[in-house]
């Protein structure tokens, strides 16, 4: 017997995307349902308080593994196995070598070197295995070309997407070119999936900048984000951003500088309270920075929110201002990673003389420590926790995390890879 379309409606809202994905195959008339807008909003409503798997990626040039801690499990897409690991794809490729640039949106974009040396671009959405291979920029000159297979003039500094009820539904993949290292002018090369094609874009600063680690960034409701230095110091002092979707040629980028304690007049810095070198990270829909402080003896952790892109106080919100009493009297030593992206309240840390992974709960100052020798078992979301070469990568970074390393500046080593809370394709230019 057929059940009316809302009953059934209820009954497929209740199963994770991985059955939904092999629903479609079952008639033409459920293909019809799933693919409709109302059974989307209904799906997302329904599940909008379910946990969604998510993966860290290392984003520092490496031998191992991509995915360094895996998220999977969880109730959205009910995985047996991390998201990273659909990155297997290329394994059936002739490459030498597999980057993981920069992820948004549950969209990833990768950088592959071909059997000869040529880098080969792609952005994808994993799951779906739905590949598409990005066209160089027609506008490079023999000498861009030799220079971009030689990664010594232009950023790969990732891509922001368009949303619409959940889904994306254009996306643009953007490479910086700067004006020397130091410099208040660059350029964006900037790939349209909906026009297909490569375009420049002319932006200015409000202030010299240095350029220098300007390879990563982190896409937020449109806009990129990267770290930048306006001072003496080694250290970021500010982040910088700017509107893909909505700016245009001649506009500014944004400079925000990072909040917490007082600037030197000389350094620019204060190495005294600030105890980790200046990085973020993004979390519930918000760019959020956190930090140790020393104070009078005491280890202080403070996160804040960017509410506002204007270089002011206003710009940064207070969410937490907590003593560490738990974890330092535990004797845990350990280095800032990331926020979880989808709940505000914890925080990923690593611990760097037991090898694991210390999750803390800034609402209840709960904390559990997960080592990788361990198998995999639940985290504070209900997901599955497991790991992949973490313990080796994390000693190759931990140096560049304290404040008085000297020998280069402080970058992104990390990228969340979370999983959408729907079916869709990766978006495809109208012309094809």
């Amino acid at each position: 017997m057929d059940l009316p379309e809302i009953a059934l409606v209820n009954v497929l809202s209740r199963f994770p995307l991985k059955s939904i994905a092999r629903f479609r195959t079952v008639s033409k008339e459920w293909r019809s349902l799933i693919d409709s807008d109302f059974f989307r909003d209904q799906y997302i409503s329904f599940n909008s308080s379910s946990s969604l798997s998510w993966s860290i990626i290392q984003t520092n040039p490496h031998k191992l593994s991509l995915e360094i801690i895996g998220h999977h499990g969880c109730n959205t897409w009910g995985l047996d196995r991390s998201p990273a690991s659909f990155l297997r794809f290329f394994a059936k490729t002739t490459i030498r070598k597999l980057l993981v640039l920069s992820c948004t949106d549950g969209l990833v974009s990768i950088c592959a070197e071909a059997s000869d040396g040529s880098p080969l671009y792609y952005i994808g959405n994993p799951l779906m295995e739905d590949w598409f291979h990005l066209p160089l920029p027609p506008f490079l000159s023999s000498h861009d070309l030799d220079s971009l297979r030689k990664n010594k003039r232009f950023s790969d500094t990732g891509f922001v997407t368009k949303m619409r009820s959940g889904v994306v539904v254009s996306y643009k993949v953007v490479w910086m070119l700067t004006h020397g290292r130091l410099s208040d002018k660059l350029d964006f090369m900037i790939y349209s999936s909906e026009t297909g094609t490569w375009r420049k874009r002319h932006v200015s600063c409000p202030r010299t900048t240095d350029w220098e680690r300007q390879d990563k960034s982190i896409a937020l409701n449109g806009v990129l984000h990267w770290l930048s230095e306006d001072t003496p110091s080694f250290d970021a002092s500010s982040i910088v951003a700017y509107d893909f979707y909505g700016g245009g040629d001649g506009d500014e980028c944004r400079i925000v500088h990072f909040p917490g304690g007082k600037i030197d007049e000389v350094t620019g810095d204060n190495l005294s309270q600030r105890v980790y070198r200046r990085s973020f990270t993004a979390s519930e829909g918000s760019i959020v920075y956190f930090n140790e402080f020393h104070e009078n003896e005491t280890h202080t952790l403070r996160v804040w929110r960017l509410v506002k892109y204007e270089d002011c106080p206003e710009a940064w919100q207070l969410s937490w201002d907590l003593k560490l009493t738990s974890l330092t009297e535990s004797g845990i030593c350990y280095f800032p990673m990331v926020m979880h992206p989808l709940n505000s309240d914890i925080i990923y840390l690593w611990n760097w003389t037991a090898k694991g992974l210390v999750l803390f709960n800034l609402r209840t100052r709960v904390f559990s420590v997960r080592k990788e020798a361990e198998e995999d078992g639940k985290c504070m979301d209900g997901c599955s926790l497991s790991f992949n070469w973490c313990s080796e990568y994390m000693d190759s970074i931990r140096k560049y995390n304290l404040p008085g390393y000297q020998r280069g500046p402080n970058s992104l080593f990390f990228s969340q890879y979370v999983l959408p809370r729907w079916l869709h394709r990766l978006p495809r230019p109208q012309s094809t």
